[in-house]
């Protein structure tokens, strides 16, 4: 990893921790909650941008998805974390399009995207749908999946395990 990158990254980590002592704009979860996602940021936000998670475990799935109720972004997925219930381990990094103009690719590594969720994905095997942080996981028929989502890097003005964002958007073509 470059020593941009590697800066960026911990830049982003300690904010995000620094920021775990705010009240967040999102305060629709019990404040517990955000000290239950601090393994999620400590192990998430190494991949701040898309670029550093190429080559990790995580590998891109489709493209961008996205509903007349909001956005998802592109997933990432880690195979090997796929029915975790650890904070620590999301099967999914979820990614969006850069909305502002601040961001200079400066390395011509085409980073152009931004680490916007996590998700928790397991697989349905007939049980109840797992809770996780006093959320019940969301069933997904197309993938015969329970998911949960955590917008931790991308405000949601539904809400911090909201399943669709209204502020991320697929491009149009």
């Amino acid at each position: 990893m470059s020593t941009r990158r590697y800066k960026a990254a911990v830049t982003v980590a300690t904010a995000a921790v620094l920021s775990l002592a705010a009240v967040p704009a999102q305060a629709d979860p019990a404040p517990s909650v955000w000290i239950d996602l601090v393994g999620t940021y400590n192990a998430t936000a190494q991949y701040a941008y898309e670029g550093l998670a190429k080559g990790s475990a995580f590998v891109p799935l489709g493209g961008c998805y996205a509903t007349s109720a909001g956005g998802v972004g592109y997933h990432y997925v880690n195979k090997a974390n796929v029915g975790s219930l650890d904070p620590a381990r999301p099967a999914a990094l979820v990614y969006a399009d850069k909305a502002d103009d601040d961001y200079v690719d400066t390395d011509g590594t085409g980073d152009d995207r931004r680490l916007v969720a996590v998700e928790w994905i397991v697989k349905d095997t007939g049980q109840t749908a797992p809770t996780m942080f006093g959320q019940t996981f969301q069933y997904n028929p197309r993938s015969r999946s329970f998911t949960l989502r955590a917008w931790l890097y991308q405000p949601n003005v539904n809400g911090l395990f909201a399943a669709y964002n209204p502020d991320v958007a697929c491009p149009t073509k």
